[in-house]
């Protein structure tokens, strides 16, 4: 790879010099390749901060390549990368990798192609982990070379018109971030976009979020790649990245600042403004694992987070599942999110695999593939727009073993009054609410009924679906207090394997 780039870059230079008009050809250019070179020390007490170390671009540069090398690492340091340019961000590998490069109209995956302006540059350093005794250097080669040569949008379009339960991944990762998988001659390489989505066809998907961790590069391969996949929705996502928690933002393409605790992003709500401002939809991924050198921000510590504006949380997260055998372990995201619930927050429950080789089709062994598990949305279409407002509703559930045609809804009834998951419902004082419970797909398999706060909450019985297609009901007697209730399937040896979103009573 790194000779073709080399070979391309002579022959696009030649070209230009032999066939450039006088204007162009009166052009001053670097006649060889400049190399700046950045180096600095980082200590202790630049755990979980940024450094932006600045550079002069000069006019007439048409590539810049950064080789990055830091001491350490047998200590656990580490050191992401990422880069502005004198307008703003131009993408972020993190810890994945350390060189690549960045022209108008070709950048390694995680970083974007385009003009490269005259002026100061940025290279940032983001540093998750530094021991507290520990000094490490770091070297930061940049090159910067004329090359000439060009290499040869997401539409918010309905896929299926219909109404419907819509199957899909929030959280799958490629070759942009750190998602790698089995090239051809065996060897580990970053996982190519298109794979991702061959996996969500294969797995029976109607929609897959890519969500690579705070790049937007990724983004002009979907462009490219919707078009064919035209029985997909592809949603544009990213997985924040932060020292504190990893949120999931979707449904735009703009940049937005992922330095949390730095003076580009003070506090989290500076970012859920960014989000906002971009019709997006935001939810915090696997909040309960650990957050540490074994999983570096991993688990949700931000301060003083306004979870009213938090419109969902990842409650089965697939890597999660893998490493434990079960949702319901060591690991568990759903004490997090039924305590915000508890709260009084009205928060969705959706799933994610969180997948990271795309090849991977094993559902019993190993790491998690696409659509394990896999959410279902109720949506008015298959769009965009349509399946993030089947988010915000709350008509969501997830299902842990991702099999084609199950599906579990749950809706209540009372004194001509009805709403779905996510809705409310009055129920005053010895009225009486009919909770229905449809499930297709999970013959033999227990109802639970799950209910908080757990004070004021009713108790229901267990029920069991006797058909594959098949309608329970149970009723409530109002007493007078607000609760709220959802439903968990369990197959016959108890494993959980589906579970709703919750109706609000109040």
């Amino acid at each position: 790879m790194r000779f073709l780039i080399v070979l391309g870059l002579s022959l696009g230079l030649s070209a230009l010099i032999a066939g450039a008009s006088p204007a162009i050809a009166d052009t001053k250019l670097p006649k060889a390749p400049d190399t700046i070179v950045l180096t600095g020390t980082i200590t202790g007490k630049d755990h979980q901060t940024y450094k932006e170390l600045p550079f002069q671009v000069p006019a007439g540069i048409g590539r810049i390549t950064v080789s990055f090398r830091y001491g350490g690492r047998d200590l656990k340091t580490t050191i992401d990368l990422g880069l502005y340019d004198p307008h703003g961000f131009r993408g972020w590998s993190g810890g994945n990798k350390s060189s690549f490069t960045i022209a108008k109209t070709d950048a390694t995956p995680s970083y974007l192609p385009g003009p490269l302006p005259q002026g100061t540059w940025k290279l940032l350093l983001g540093i998750p982990n530094i021991r507290a005794n520990v000094t490490a250097e770091y070297e930061a080669r940049i090159t910067l070379s004329a090359s000439a040569g060009d290499l040869a949008s997401l539409d918010d379009q309905p896929i299926r018109p219909d109404a419907g339960w819509y199957r899909g991944d929030f959280h799958a990762h490629t070759g942009h971030s750190d998602g790698v998988c089995t090239s051809i001659g065996a060897k580990r390489v970053p996982c190519p976009v298109f794979l991702t989505l061959e996996a969500a066809q294969a797995a029976g998907l109607d929609f897959i979020a890519i969500s690579d961790h705070n790049t937007v590069s990724t983004f002009n391969s979907l462009r490219e790649l919707q078009p064919y996949f035209d029985t997909l929705l592809v949603l544009p996502a990213r997985e924040i990245t932060t020292f504190f928690g990893h949120i999931n933002a979707f449904g735009f393409t703009s940049p937005v600042d992922f330095q949390l605790g730095s003076s580009r992003l003070p506090n989290l709500g500076a970012l859920q403004d960014q989000v906002v401002a971009n019709h997006g939809l935001m939810s915090i991924n696997h909040p309960a694992l650990p957050s540490g050198e074994a999983c570096m921000g991993c688990g949700w510590t931000v301060k003083q987070t306004d979870f009213r504006r938090i419109q969902a949380v990842e409650v089965v997260n697939g890597g999660a599942v893998q490493y434990t055998g079960s949702a319901e372990g060591a690991l568990s995201q759903i004490p997090f999110w039924e305590d915000l619930l508890n709260q009084g927050y009205k928060i969705t429950a959706i799933g994610g695999s969180d997948n990271h080789d795309a090849k991977i089709q094993d559902q019993q062994a190993g790491p998690p593939p696409i659509g394990r598990p896999t959410t279902l949305v109720y949506a008015q279409n298959l769009s965009q727009s349509a399946i993030l407002d089947g988010v915000r509703s709350g008509r969501v559930t997830v299902d842990l073993e991702g099999i084609k045609g199950r599906r579990v809804d749950l809706r209540v009834s009372s004194d001509g009054a009805q709403t779905e998951m996510g809705g409310r419902l009055k129920l005053p004082a010895g009225g009486h609410a009919r909770f229905e419970i449809h499930g297709v797909g999970f013959e033999g398999c227990q109802i639970e009924f799950v209910t908080g706060p757990q004070n004021t909450a009713p108790r229901l019985a267990s029920q069991y679906f006797e058909q594959a297609d098949d309608k329970k009901v149970s009723e409530v007697i109002g007493a007078g207090t607000s609760f709220w209730l959802r439903v968990n399937i369990r197959d016959r040896a108890g494993r959980l394997i589906a579970l709703t979103n919750p109706i609000y009573v109040d």
